[in-house]
């Protein structure tokens, strides 16, 4: 019976699991993430914003695993020969398989800054910036350097929480939610205004300490608590694991989700871009991936022909605006209003209740 080893509990290998707890594959399935609570990326700004518990934005890989068949392991990859089919973990084990698939996400890029590891905070993992911005939350100014999507709904998720602490956003780009539509842009600009948020385009960091942020112009801003958004890096590990990988190293995929240089590896969500239809490293594409994913490994484990995917072009984007407010933005239209925040709320909601067993 063939080993399929499911590497990283991201978004993508949800609807994995619940493919397989329908249809049980011919295959001796293990799952190897470093946690058993994997966070559902839509709702963690309303949890640095106070509107949900950790707990509640979590979902529990254990029951899923085991509804799936699938053994479940608490360990991470510290490297991977594909050429050998071996994972390394970082217990020391080798893992040996026959067919991979990798979920991993991605991992924040941290500047080779002075200062930068040591008094920023990553936005990943999320558990640990929000225990990070528990033992902070008498700062009396903030901070988030990265101005995507991700930044945005950070900055002003922490300006909910404490409305009285100084917050900035900064960005090297000469606009807020670059390459995004403009509508969306100028909506996110006037909420915030609204909020009172200080707003730092074309500028980059040069250093850091646990008072004050210093740009590359010489100017010197205040940040108690600073957090890097600044976009998605590929795992280090990837470097020497001989698989395909894309200009920015992460990992290269074809249609059916496979490596074009290694066929019995499979890789979903930000980790992985798909050559012929790159998307952006979102959340949304993570899941639209999860069902056609989950289609080709249970072909793969029989032997079967694989099936192409080609994902939407278009995705409907819900930014959080920290109070209970929220932006919609689809293609070139946009929409805002609390309505939208308790729409968003629900779609989230019942994301969780499909995986909550």
């Amino acid at each position: 019976m063939k080993r399929l080893v499911l590497l990283g509990g991201g978004h993508a290998h949800l609807f994995v699991l619940e493919a397989f707890a329908r249809e049980q594959p011919d295959a001796m399935v293990s799952l190897i993430t470093p946690d058993v609570l994997t966070p559902y990326s839509g709702m963690m700004p309303g949890v640095i914003a106070g509107h949900y518990d950790y707990r509640q934005a979590c979902i529990d890989l254990a029951p899923l695993a085991a509804q799936a068949g699938c053994a479940l392991r608490l360990d991470s990859a510290v490297s991977l020969d594909a050429a050998q089919r071996q994972i390394r973990l970082a217990s020391g084990e080798v893992i040996d398989y026959d067919l991979l698939s990798i979920d991993t996400g991605s991992t924040p890029r941290i500047p080779d800054l002075p200062g930068a590891d040591t008094c920023g905070h990553p936005v990943k993992p999320i558990g640990q910036l929000l225990e990070s911005w528990h033992t902070a939350r008498a700062a009396r100014s903030a901070a988030v350097i990265g101005a995507g999507a991700a930044g945005v709904e950070i900055i002003m998720a922490l300006h909910h929480r404490q409305p009285r602490m100084r917050c900035t956003l900064i960005d090297r780009a000469p606009s807020i939610l670059d390459g995004l539509p403009a509508g969306l842009q100028r909506r996110a600009m006037a909420e915030l205004a609204r909020q009172q948020v200080d707003v730092v385009t074309d500028a980059g960091v040069s250093g850091l300490d646990a008072d004050t942020l210093t740009l590359e112009d010489g100017r010197s801003l205040p940040s108690q608590f600073t957090v890097w958004a600044t976009g998605a890096a590929p795992p280090a590990w990837l470097r020497g694991s001989g698989l395909a990988l894309d200009e920015r190293g992460f990992i290269a995929t074809g249609p059916t989700l496979q490596s074009p240089s290694h066929p019995e590896v499979f890789a979903a969500g930000d980790v992985a871009t798909m050559i012929d239809s790159p998307r952006p490293k979102s959340g949304v594409f993570a899941v639209r991936a999860g069902p056609p994913l989950a289609a080709n490994l249970l072909r793969a484990a029989r032997g079967y022909t694989l099936q192409p995917w080609a994902p939407q072009t278009q995705a409907l984007l819900l930014l959080a605006c920290g109070r209970r407010h929220a932006i919609a933005s689809r293609g070139g239209w946009s929409l805002q209003g609390d309505w939208v925040w308790r729409w968003k709320d629900r779609i989230d909601r019942a994301f969780m209740r499909r995986f909550a067993l």
